[in-house]
């Protein structure tokens, strides 16, 4: 009988095998430092992605070099070559040695420096990497030298071009400058390489890299094309403006509706200018071209404000092009937060895209005029205004322009239009609060407004903003992001403002698309405030309170409503009454020993004495109910974790959050007659005054909340999963015809 033959039994795909044969040990794994190949091709892998990154560092490279023509060649998408040619101030000869060792720069000598950065490059990671992944060559001639020089380059180190000659730089031919040549890139990370699908399609991501900076770098010539083709995909000149670049690169029907914008404000340290479409262009996808200090970088939150502002300006379906350069003074930047530089941190991020975006919406209603479309009558007994002056020279027997594309259905449109009537024009007027009244051609200004403004002045101070880098508060914004709901985001972020419903149970109605929903306002409020807490961290407004009341006295008030709302509820015995009537010296106390801190972070300022002379100011145009400070100052004591930095904040953002709340109205004593309510009706002279209050301050609400809160929510709320239980849809355009269609 033949012996068996010995099989080799694989282990199934996937299964991880013990490092060593002795099976698996329960012992922990001893640390040990990666070789430096290894870190050095992690390194690479996190700084160059695809082709477009490399020419990104590559095109950096030889601007900072103060290069005024940049001739790009490219070949199976950059993977097989990708060659850029400059006439820069070249490279000296001894610098070639430790060109692509990592860490080498000329940009950058100390830390410190990261507050100065005034060029693209300042890590010196860009050429090593690449030398790690590719092979790399550069040839390059300074001004002072009588011949160029051609290194070869392999993880970071001269090495020879051919095997058995010298590593050593090699005199050459060639033009003043520098030329930098990347081939097979990726030839060591085989499972990257396969990831990209086609050569045209980094292709066409490497000459969206070019094109931006051709738009943007004014005095330098670019010119960028495929390998084997005689013509090229790029090309501008020195002497272009930004808008024939923008006209030579994405065509002339952006060029031909641009308007240009300019906004500075020295407080906030920045300025910006740019070019943006009018109303009179749009298409599918929006293209933002935004430089930050001169690098090209990619911000959502500033896409999402544009897209917001031309919501009001362009049909649905409808994105702009905008071409944004901002220069925000350079110790309130950070570029040091993305391996790729695609993302930067800077101060004041919500009020510097605030003043960009109200600077864009002005420049577009200055042009808006000059849109033509043709406008029906929506219901009969609207009355139109005289024909204009177009209308009275074409007549009505002008033809009208036939439809080119097929009518939408109509459950599938969306009716929300800022510039038409509001639902509540059309109530009876007892129902209507405060409406303004207005003549036709006369510009009014809402009756509303001065119940709103009554009071109020707003100062500008001269307070430098603090920059923020406490780990705590980065750990709560974090916290917040985790807790996203993106459905829900999107849906506030997309709302138009339908009414306020309900004021005791602090309900309104929104529409977004072709869906209505009721909202629990009271909840989006508390997180909306809870998160303009956390942005906004140490850089609060304040609202000065002229006379300052003593802070022992508010704290006494607080602490007898307590103890009155306990003793009603009989919860309370003698030692718990006594607990009331120390509480105030306890807390008032604990806030006077943490003055300085609540001073800093919270602008709530104390004066020696106890006064309380500012709260914070979270949304300007927005008063929170002062009948809720004391309670608010009560609960700062033992609501408060003042042992532990996060918790503290968090706490404390919490109960400042609360207080901003907007609070329980009752309903409009018509409302209560019609549900029978007796004892409204009977209250008398202190009734008629309370009413008085109660009217003003519902009248002040429903302002806020319209112009004010709403828009907030629109613009800056993450809306968390906890929000959901705050949102119920009533209705759906869809739905109703279906029921419709049944009738």
């Amino acid at each position: 009988m033949e012996p068996e033959m010995d099989v080799d039994v694989q282990e199934p795909r996937g299964t991880k095998r013990p490092i060593d044969d002795e099976g698996p040990s329960h012992k922990p794994k001893k640390i040990r430092a990666l070789d430096p190949d290894v870190v050095n091709k992690i390194a690479a892998g996190e700084i160059i992605v695809a082709p477009m990154h490399a020419l990104k560092e590559l095109i950096e490279n030889a601007v900072d070099a103060g290069s005024t023509s940049l001739e790009i060649l490219v070949k199976e998408g950059g993977l097989k070559l990708l060659q850029i040619t400059d006439n820069g101030h070249g490279i000296d000869q001894d610098d070639l040695s430790i060109l692509c060792e990592r860490f080498t720069t000329s940009k950058l000598k100390e830390f410190e420096d990261l507050t100065s950065i005034a060029t693209y490059g300042f890590r010196g990671e860009a050429l090593a990497s690449i030398s790690h992944i590719a092979h790399l060559t550069v040839t390059t001639k300074t001004a002072d030298s009588s011949c160029a020089w051609r290194a070869h380059y392999s993880d970071g180190i001269l090495v020879p071009p051919k095997p058995g000659q010298s590593a050593a730089p090699k005199a050459t031919a060639g033009r003043g400058g520098t030329q930098i040549t990347v081939e097979d890139l990726f030839y060591n990370v085989p499972t990257r390489r396969r990831a990209f699908r086609s050569a045209s399609e980094e292709y066409a991501k490497i000459l969206d890299v070019v094109g931006r900076y051709a738009v943007h770098c004014s005095g330098v010539a670019f010119s960028c094309r495929k390998h084997g083709d005689a013509g090229v995909s790029i090309s501008t000149a020195v002497a272009s403006n930004t808008t024939d670049r923008i006209r030579q690169i994405h065509g002339s029907a952006v060029a031909n509706e641009l308007v240009e914008f300019n906004v500075k404000d020295e407080k906030l340290g920045f300025s910006s200018s740019g070019l943006a479409t009018n109303a009179n262009y749009h298409v599918k996808r929006t293209t933002i071209l935004l430089f930050i200090n001169h690098r090209s970088v990619e911000s959502t939150a500033i896409k999402r404000a544009v897209e917001q502002t031309y919501s009001s300006f362009l049909p649905k379906g409808g994105h702009p092009f905008v071409y944004i350069d901002l220069e925000i003074e350079p110790h309130r930047l950070d570029v040091n937060v993305h391996p790729t530089k695609r993302e930067v941190n800077f101060l004041n991020e919500d009020e510097i895209i605030e003043a960009i975006c109200n600077n864009i919406r002005s420049k577009l209603a200055q042009v808006d005029s000059s849109r033509t479309f043709l406008t029906q009558t929506l219901l009969p007994s609207v009355q139109t205004l005289a024909p204009s002056n177009q209308d009275l020279e074409t007549g009505p027997s002008a033809p009208k322009t036939p439809a080119t594309s097929k009518k939408p259905y109509e459950n599938n449109l969306v009716r929300t239009d800022s510039r038409v009537r509001k639902i509540t024009s059309m109530l009876p007027p007892a129902m209507q609060m405060h409406q303004p009244t207005t003549t036709a051609g006369a510009e009014t200004e809402p009756a509303s407004q001065t119940v709103l403004d009554e009071g109020l002045h707003y100062e500008t101070t001269d307070r430098e903003p603090l920059k923020i880098a406490l780990t705590s508060i980065k750990a709560l914004r974090a916290a917040v992001r985790n807790s996203m709901h993106n459905s829900l985001t999107e849906t506030i972020a997309s709302h138009s403002y339908v009414g306020l419903v309900d004021e005791q149970r602090r309900i309104a109605a929104v529409q977004s698309g072709v869906k209505l929903y009721l909202i629990d306002y009271s909840m989006f409020c508390n997180e909306l405030f809870y998160q303009i807490g956390l942005t906004d961290f140490g850089n609060f407004g304040t609202i000065n309170l002229d006379p300052a009341p003593k802070l022992i006295d508010i704290l006494r008030i607080a602490a007898e409503a307590e103890a009155e709302t306990a003793q009603a509820q009989n919860n309370t015995n003698e030692e718990q009454q006594q607990i009331f009537v120390n509480a105030p010296e306890i807390i008032a106390k604990t806030l006077l020993e943490r003055r300085e801190m609540l001073s800093e972070y919270f602008s709530i300022h104390i004066s020696d004495e106890g006064h309380l002379l500012t709260l914070p100011l979270l949304l300007k145009g927005y008063l929170p109910c002062l009948g809720k400070l004391p309670r608010f100052l009560l609960r700062l004591g033992p609501y408060i974790d003042w042992s532990s930095e996060q918790e503290c904040f968090r706490t404390f953002l919490l109960e400042l959050a609360a207080f901003y709340t907007p609070e329980q109205l009752p309903r409009p004593q018509s409302q209560q007659q019609d549900l029978g309510d007796s004892d409204t009706a009977n209250q008398g002279d202190t009734g008629d005054a309370e009413d008085g209050y109660i009217q003003t301050r519902r009248a002040q609400m429903a302002r806020m909340l319209e112009h004010v809160v709403f828009p907030a929510l629109r613009a800056r709320l993450v809306a968390t999963t906890r929000l959901l239980r705050g949102v119920v849809e009533v209705a759906d355009l869809k739905g109703l015809y279906r029921v419709f269609e049944r009738c």
